[in-house]
């Protein structure tokens, strides 16, 4: 016979309820006439929702508490109960709206006495208790239990309090650390359920298996192949949507506990899959802990951080069956570290044109080095800026992209030209690989849909006609069933007729000719740059360059996927003449053709055909190259010319004298002349020809200016560029 709730119960008489506690006569003296004209509070709490069902006799004796308070002098009417906090832990005050209210009750002057069973129900934070008792202290309010009636401003009362207090806070930790004693020395037996992602089901006696439908597992085993391959988590999620692929969940819910379900593919499951251990056979606890910095108050389920596998408190392996090795975990967790976008991270492959984003260390303090994009046609650049942006120092070196890129690339397609055949092959069988997995899960789908339809036809079927009703229902059920099945059965001819399951001979015959010229394939439009990328990735494992001395040459680290290393060196496009490791050779030459009386054109043809190369992206030298050079070291009579030119007022500069002192080329001072960056104008008698005026103070700030990184050049050039276009509008 179950025992009744307190609500069917009779009322017990309050004199009999108090001697069942014990507590006939039992008055105080503390408490004075103006507690009686106030409030008395009981307050209720249980602190699990299991409790407040299963323990109904603590539940009784603290609504009771009304009894005790009328005992003590209270009038019914001036009782009040507050039971907001049913279910709440007492271990804080978030999420208990009724000691929040008791609190503000107090504060108001509107509570004579506080009754709990006992001091954890008010709380089990010192913290809360403690606040609780200053207010009573200052209001003159007292607290009483089972055991007598105490008075906050009595020195031994709030000793005791206090003493209550710590010890219900002492109890709180006391039993936490009991269960989780307990639940770390189940899990240290991989005895410890948890919920089982997909591709896994319990059995009765609690033994964790495969999921007994072959769907189900094709997709899982799936998952982690295209990861393999692909490499991006992204990359995996667009294949599955692309190939209308669905994931096979167990359902949770009491009514449908069990079930299969199919539900789109979503990039947090995927994330769970390619983390969880359990898929490589291990039994892993203590995966997901909470960080006190990120909880965020009121909200229980913030703060969790996912630890790596190894420092998890319990780790088993192989206690599981096995979707993937432990290799192959792994693997996948060190892909999702290096596709972070933080800076000690290769980060995955992206669209943007710098192959070699992540590759790249500088030789010179061991840092990775980043991509500088530019607006507008400028290239990209390799920088190492972490000086810069750490310290506040200088860039420790940056080169020219497209170069370098360049020079990688060669070296790259001349080490995989020997392997052209076998990448033909092995290409080929990696497409039929994977056209079969998909037409054996397109089969899997069909199977079921025409099982779902037969199923349908036999309810059917079985139904009495005279039953209309139940009749109708299951018509319509398999009328949609077998509408899903020629659904299914189209979809699956149209992805046929787009993509056969078995290679043609001129697919073949396309792939053996990509494969034997990788250069074409390589330059092929239709090829991304994240393609290429990839491809560098496979082979390289990083590139570590460094500048030497501010020149045009470059050395070159290639770390090869084995452990070779390729010593290198390679030429980058500078600036100015002064970078060029051969300046001073090279104008020695100038001096020694123009002592031979030979004009411009006819140095830079000679020097051209002696393999001499200007800075920048020239390949040859031309007459006007010749001629600034000559200009440099007063050589020919385009120098004396000069020499025979008009003053010039105070503070004035021809261009070109301007462009030497600042040690920048002549076009760029001329952009700044227009852009208005510099005060100039055409000599009146020599209308070809730019004045610049620049005194003292004017040179400090162009050559601070012209210290300047090339990114806040770009900066402000985009700036004005936006300024004209607004003008002109």
């Amino acid at each position: 016979m179950s025992t009744p709730s307190i609500h069917s119960r009779s009322q017990p008489d309050p004199q009999d309820y108090v001697a069942h506690l014990g507590l006939v006569g039992m008055s105080s003296e503390k408490i004075a006439s103006w507690h009686l004209d106030r409030r008395a509070v009981i307050y209720i709490r249980q602190s699990t929702p299991q409790q407040m069902i299963r323990h109904q006799e603590s539940k009784e004796v603290q609504y009771n508490l009304k009894y005790r308070a009328q005992q003590l002098g209270w009038s019914p009417d001036d009782i009040e109960v507050i039971d907001d906090d049913q279910g709440q832990s007492g271990a804080s005050i978030q999420g208990r709206p009724g000691f929040q209210r008791l609190v503000t009750e107090v504060s108001l002057d509107q509570v004579g006495i506080i009754l709990g069973v006992e001091m954890s129900r008010l709380a089990r934070s010192c913290r809360d208790w403690y606040q609780l008792l200053d207010v009573c202290a200052v209001f003159g309010t007292l607290i009483a239990d089972l055991d007598g009636v105490y008075d906050p401003c009595q020195y031994n009362d709030r000793l005791l309090l206090g003493l209550k207090g710590t010890m219900s806070e002492a109890e709180l930790h006391i039993i936490k650390q009991r269960m989780l004693q307990g639940k770390l020395n189940k899990a240290r037996k991989g005895e410890l359920l948890f919920r089982l992602p997909m591709g896994y089901v319990r059995r009765q006696n609690g033994a964790v298996a495969f999921d007994p439908d072959e769907q189900v597992q094709a997709v899982v085993r799936l998952i982690f192949e295209q990861f393999e391959e692909l490499t991006t988590l992204n990359a995996v999620l667009q294949y599955l949507v692309q190939h209308h692929i669905q994931f096979g969940m167990r359902v949770r819910t009491e009514d449908r506990k069990g079930e299969l379900e199919w539900r789109r593919p979503n990039r947090m499951t995927l994330q769970n899959m390619l983390k969880n251990p359990l898929y490589a056979g291990a039994y892993a606890y203590g995966r997901r802990k909470v960080d006190p910095k990120r909880k965020i108050p009121g909200r229980p389920s913030t703060g969790r951080t996912v630890v790596p596998a190894e420092q998890c408190e319990v780790l088993l392996k192989d206690r599981f069956p096995a979707y993937i090795s432990w290799e192959q975990y792994e693997q996948n967790q060190k892909q999702l570290q290096a596709n972070r976008s933080v800076a000690d991270a290769i980060g995955a492959a992206r669209c943007g044109p710098a192959l070699l984003s992540g590759l790249l260390l500088c030789a010179k303090c061991g840092r990775r080095m980043s991509v500088h994009y530019h607006t507008g046609s400028e290239p990209h650049r390799y920088a190492c800026a972490r000086m810069k942006g750490d310290y506040g120092g200088a860039f420790c070196q940056s080169l020219s992209g497209p170069a370098l890129d360049a020079f990688v690339t060669e070296r790259v397609l001349e080490a995989l030209a020997p392997a052209a055949l076998d990448l033909s092959l092995e290409a080929a069988k990696h497409i039929q690989r994977e056209r079969d997995q998909l037409d054996a899960l397109w089969q899997k789908r069909l199977e079921r849909a025409k099982y779902d339809s037969e199923r349908a036809a036999r309810q059917y079927h079985l139904v009495e006609p005279e039953n209309r009703l139940v009749a109708r229902q299951l018509e319509r059920e398999w009328e949609e069933k077998l509408a899903e099945q020629k659904r299914l059965i189209a979809q699956y001819e149209q992805v046929g007729q787009q993509q056969p399951r078995i290679l043609s001979h001129a697919e073949r015959e396309a792939i053996r000719q990509l494969a034997q010229d990788i250069p074409a394939l390589w330059h092929d439009p239709k090829t991304t740059a994240a393609e290429r990328k990839e491809i560098l990735r496979q082979v390289i494992e990083i590139i570590k360059i460094q500048v030497v001395e501010d020149t045009e040459r470059v050395q070159v680290e290639i770390h090869w996927a084995g452990g070779h290393i390729s010593q290198l060196e390679t030429i980058r496009p500078v600036a100015r003449y002064e970078q060029l490791s051969y300046y001073k050779a090279l104008c020695d030459r100038i001096e020694q053709l123009a002592a031979q009386k030979l004009n411009a054109q006819q140095i830079a043809t000679t020097l051209n055909q002696e393999g001499w190369r200007p800075p920048k992206r020239r390949q040859t030298f031309g007459r006007q190259g010749v001629l600034e050079l000559m200009k440099r070291l007063g050589l020919g009579a385009n120098c004396r010319r000069l020499c025979d030119q008009p003053p010039l007022k105070q503070h004035e500069w021809w261009l070109p004298d301007l462009a030497r002192e600042l040690d920048m080329p002549d076009i760029t001072l001329y952009d700044w002349l227009r852009r208005s960056w510099v005060q100039g104008h055409r000599h009146s008698h020599k209308s070809n020809r730019w004045v610049v005026w620049a005194d003292e103070q004017e040179l400090a700030r162009l050559r601070q200016k012209r210290a300047e990184p090339p990114d806040r050049l770009n900066h402000d050039r985009w700036i004005e560029k936006r300024r004209q276009d607004t003008a002109g509008r």
